[in-house]
């Protein structure tokens, strides 16, 4: 098997400045096509396809970033689902090499490759749907999503951890996406519980919103309520954020 290089990235577009995909800093966004799942609320369904046409190529977003060294902070790998790409870690290392923070923003669909590239990020947003696998299943449309997302969730935190102390320490968000057919009030509450106990100190709650997102969504799924968001946990966060 040919060893990945940073060229064969298949790069779904380029966000050349973003003050919101990672909070604070200024920082380019690579939108990477692919991703296993099929979530029903996708915000980027046109990127779920692994082998659709990449919008452009890693040299063109190289040769971008090569013009703003010094005046961004930060590059922001997000997706699709950026680990599904072999080639992300020689891009983000190609992009460390530049001076650039590595920020990433990943559902957690695949554990192994989550812990080969975590050394090289800075920042992690990381989406976590739900507290229990079956409701894990709905959303996704793909058996075991939760216990490889729950797993990825131990790699962040322990990552964390180690680092805490350095001169490099990890930052990450806990993001979950509420809509009534995911998870409602007492799923709501039984999440900010669980993460709790794993050790989670920030969680961004995000309200359902249909920009981007297929119509009608998939798998039935309806919009017919708001979830109440008045039960959350939040005194067992550090900071616990909702949009």
């Amino acid at each position: 098997m040919t060893t990945p290089t940073a060229g064969d990235l298949r790069v779904a577009g380029l966000t050349r400045l973003s003050t919101v995909d990672w909070p604070g800093m200024l920082a380019a966004t690579v939108f990477l096509q692919g991703c296993p799942w099929d979530c029903f609320y996708c915000h980027n369904p046109a990127l779920i396809a692994p082998r659709a046409t990449p919008a452009m190529t890693w040299g063109e977003v190289a040769a971008f970033l090569d013009s703003r060294v010094g005046l961004l902070d930060a590059v922001v790998f997000t997706g699709g689902e950026p680990t599904m790409q072999h080639a992300l870690l020689p891009a983000m290392q190609t992009v460390r090499a530049r001076g650039f923070a590595v920020g990433l923003h990943t559902g957690g669909a695949y554990p192994r490759q989550l812990a080969r590239v975590l050394p090289l990020v800075d920042w992690v947003g990381l989406d976590i749907k739900a507290a229990t696998d079956d409701r894990y299943t709905a959303v996704t449309g793909r058996p075991g999503a939760g216990e490889r997302a729950w797993l990825s969730l131990e790699l962040v935190l322990t990552q964390q951890r180690l680092r805490e102390h350095t001169d490099r320490p990890l930052q990450y968000e806990v993001r979950t996406t509420v809509h009534p057919d995911a998870i409602d009030e007492a799923g709501l509450a039984a999440l900010g519980c669980r993460l709790a106990d794993v050790g989670v100190r920030d969680w961004a709650v995000q309200r359902f919103r249909d920009t981007g997102t297929r119509a009608p969504l998939p798998r039935g799924a309806r919009t017919t309520r708001a979830v109440a968001l008045d039960g959350i946990p939040t005194a067992r966060f550090d900071r616990v954020t909702v949009r």
